[in-house]
């Protein structure tokens, strides 16, 4: 993105941005806080990783139910209702798993079901604030927000890993949690932008329906790589602690450590990536993250010792953090189209989080879950293929997007 036109920042801007940060880090810090007692669920109930992936399986067919309807939903009571009432019904469903865990797999599947359609309409809502916060401060921003959410995913793991080393029950830890995201999130998102309508179109053309959008090839496109890239990050997210603790026979303490480091670093890739977003453009840092994601994941797999998986997981990591959240730009260039374009990257995103557990599990009981992980090398390079439809659109374009080519799109 070139000429960009620094526009002074009003408070109620700065307001905003404060709320958007809080939302992304409290919708991380609640993943990782479930994400660092997998292992221990997974002993609990005594589950395979074939079973496992199953059990993961109900988080994303909860986001997949909900990621459709978001851009309506979004559209028609704004993203600071969808924000407060998702992050309730996600608190809800990490108690039912609290709980549940202790009783069997189905209450954590209901509970898990709840948390992930909570978790796919928030994350929605807040991505199209954060591009409305974005494009009102003039500046690359939207990674930034991200990085608040892997800040927030560190911090879980991090008191995920106090957790468990200090012997604190799965269910004490998820029910505190829970109690904190009710308390805080409603709160925050108040501060959201008091623009909660969808811009008319321009040149007084009747508004297109949110569901218009599933017929554009550039957002399909968008679609597709946000795809490659959520199958990067989710992998890690839901299988390096494991891969740690079973592949290199650490202890659960150390797994939980090495996600960290996991989220670490792309909190940092998301949160210094912004000014060479803006000097260099989509295109060039996007694929050159794709390549180094592919390298570190490989240096987990086969580097043969722990040091240098987690030296892997820092060069995945740093990797794989720039293309959810760039995604997510992209689909939002067009502030009119924005709810209805990102619901529809995020529901084909969240694929990745539908099959990318289920398919890691079953290669893991036949090749374990190490080296499983190569799976993700293939549907990277299939990311890097279609990365070219993330060029930003200029605005005399937008209007047409939903006619054109993504290779017929000029940049700005």
């Amino acid at each position: 993105m070139t000429d960009i036109t620094k526009a002074v920042v009003e408070p109620e801007v700065l307001r905003a941005r404060r709320a958007v940060y809080i939302a992304f880090g409290g919708c991380g810090f609640a993943f990782a806080t479930w994400a660092s007692r997998i292992p221990q669920v997974k002993h609990t109930l005594s589950l395979d990783p074939g079973q496992l992936g199953l059990v993961l399986l109900s988080i994303a067919i909860g986001s997949a139910v909900a990621l459709p309807l978001a851009g309506i939903v979004v559209t028609r009571i704004g993203t600071s209702r969808a924000v407060a009432a998702m992050s309730v019904l996600l608190a809800v469903g990490l108690a039912i798993v609290a709980i549940g865990q202790n009783y069997g797999v189905t209450p954590v599947v209901v509970g898990l079901f709840l948390y992930g359609f909570g978790t796919g309409m928030w994350d929605v809502a807040m991505n199209v604030e954060g591009a409305a916060v974005e494009q009102r401060l003039g500046r690359t921003i939207m990674s930034r927000f991200h990085a608040g959410w892997s800040l927030g995913t560190v911090l879980g793991a991090l008191v995920g890993a106090a957790m468990i080393a200090g012997h604190v029950p799965v269910s004490v830890h998820l029910l505190i949690v829970s109690g904190l995201i009710v308390a805080l999130v409603p709160w925050s998102v108040r501060g959201f932008l008091a623009i909660e309508a969808t811009p008319a179109p321009a040149h007084n053309e009747r508004p297109a329906h949110p569901l218009q959008a599933w017929t554009e090839p550039r957002t399909l496109l968008i679609g597709l790589f946000v795809l490659s890239a959520a199958f990067a990050e989710g992998t890690g997210n839901d299988w390096l602690g494991i891969t740690v603790i079973d592949g290199y026979h650490a202890s659960a303490a150390m797994g939980s450590l090495t996600l960290a480091v996991f989220l670490a670093s792309m909190t940092t890739a998301r949160w210094f990536s912004t000014g060479i977003l803006d000097r260099y453009g989509r295109i060039p840092l996007l694929r050159g993250s794709v390549a180094a994601a592919a390298a570190g994941l490989l240096l987990v797999v086969f580097g043969g010792s722990l040091p240098l998986a987690i030296a892997g997981s820092v060069i995945w990591g740093l990797g794989a953090a720039l293309g959810f959240p760039v995604g997510m730009s992209a689909a939002a260039d067009d502030p009119v189209r924005a709810a209805a374009r990102v619901s529809v990257v995020a529901s084909i995103g969240y694929v990745a989080f539908l099959a990318g557990p289920p398919l890691i599990g079953l290669l893991g009981d036949h090749l374990g879950v190490r080296h499983a992980l190569t799976a993700t090398v293939g549907v990277l390079a299939l990311g890097l293929l279609v990365s070219g439809a993330t060029r930003p659109l200029v605005p005399a374009e937008a209007d047409a997007d939903s006619t054109a080519s993504p290779l017929e799109l000029r940049t700005s």
